[in-house]
């Protein structure tokens, strides 16, 4: 099956629409930090080497399932990969760099920032405010499962990031940046209290503020309906201050698609991202998936086709990834297809290739792009 006539027309607009090099950009991204370690679960071995991994998540639910019903333990073997510096800041802030940018990224590193952070960037500013939790993140070929310690980001706010960073600080980190991140919502469950604080102190400070902000909320499945009902509030009201970008995945969109009373989780995904548009109460949605991504805002709605990738190299953070090439789009002021088409590819080459692209790996891989539905 061969690309749709959609999607080609946006990539054909991506690739005519980025610059053929790109300019020293700032963004900034804020406030978590994870020290990710990267696992993979063992099925069965044979010898200290020899061993079959663990493909599926299906696979890995079917040996916890089949433990429940046998009352029996669950001994699942595993081993680390590798360790890196995670979470949103520490994803996008990688990404921004390898593509060209000049990223400051606040959050959790450690004090002083652990080898972990520091080994990874060589352009990028970091500012700590606390320590760095754990994630165990356990790879196979159709997703992951991320184990994390995140008590000391449920207990983040703006009175902890505020008082540790101070305003003026804060204000000089973010001013003069024309993209600011924001993650996970999931995460830091006090994050309404964030954005109400930039709305409230931050902003006012800023002589040149960015000039949208893209949330990035994660797996908010995990938060009750109160929580979620009540900090959109915030959001909304962060909204009417400066644009904001919402970018979920399926599962997350069709969690907030949920607390509405519309029917938005049975249309189509460009449907579902302009129906959240009006229950969020924001100027933007982005919705991600495996096969397809979609946006929606007052301008119009786009949707393109994704490659499925059977074998990647990694998946955890491919949904930052893929928001690392939207921001690219958005950066170069392509329309909103192209700017999907952008982070697909961003995602795209960081699953086949278990790290982000430079920005010429980047427009070598989108004139190829095509090439990758003809073997589905």
């Amino acid at each position: 099956m061969g690309i749709d006539t959609e999607t080609r027309e946006y990539l054909d607009a991506c690739r005519q629409g980025l610059p053929r090099s790109l300019d020293d950009r700032k963004v900034a991204f804020g406030f978590d930090g994870v020290v990710d370690r990267v696992r993979t679960a063992i099925a069965t071995r044979f010898g200290p080497d020899d061993y079959e991994r663990m493909a599926t998540l299906e696979e890995f639910g079917r040996r916890i399932v089949d433990a429940g019903a046998l009352d029996t333990s669950c001994s699942i073997e595993w081993f680390s990969e590798r360790k890196r510096a995670g979470g949103h800041t520490a994803h996008l802030g990688r990404a921004m760099e390898r593509l060209g940018h000049r990223p400051t990224i606040v959050g959790t590193y450690g004090s002083p920032p652990r080898e972990t952070f520091t080994r990874e960037y060589d352009r990028t500013r970091l500012v700590s405010i606390g320590e760095a939790p754990i994630t165990d993140a356990i790879e196979f070929d159709d997703g992951k499962v991320l184990l994390s310690e995140t008590r000391q980001l449920a207990k983040l706010d703006w009175e902890v990031i505020s008082s540790t960073v101070g305003i003026n600080s804060l204000a000089a980190s973010v001013d003069r940046t024309e993209l600011l991140g924001l993650g996970y919502w999931a995460t830091i469950p006090q994050m309404p209290t964030i954005w109400d604080g930039m709305r409230e102190e931050l902003w006012p400070r800023l002589r040149d503020p960015p000039r949208r902000i893209l949330v990035d909320p994660a797996d908010v499945r995990r938060l009750s309906t109160e929580t979620l009902t009540e900090g959109l509030t915030s959001l909304r009201a962060l909204d009417e201050v400066v644009p904001v970008t919402v970018s979920a995945n399926r599962a997350e969109a069709l969690r907030f698609a949920d607390l509405g009373a519309s029917d938005a989780n049975e249309g189509k995904l460009d449907d579902v991202a302009a129906t959240l548009c009006t229950d969020l109460g924001v100027s933007e949605v982005v919705i991600h998936a495996l096969t397809e991504a979609a946006m929606a805002n007052d301008d119009g709605r786009w949707r393109v086709s994704i490659p499925h990738e059977p074998t990647p190299a990694i998946t955890t953070s491919a949904g930052d990834h893929f928001n690392a090439g939207l921001l690219v789009g958005k950066l170069a002021d392509v329309e909103g297809g192209a700017q999907l088409a952008a982070g697909s590819a961003v995602a795209g080459w960081f699953v086949r290739n278990g790290g982000p692209p430079t920005y010429d790996e980047l427009r070598t891989f989108l004139g190829g792009y095509e090439d990758l539905f003809t073997d589905q």
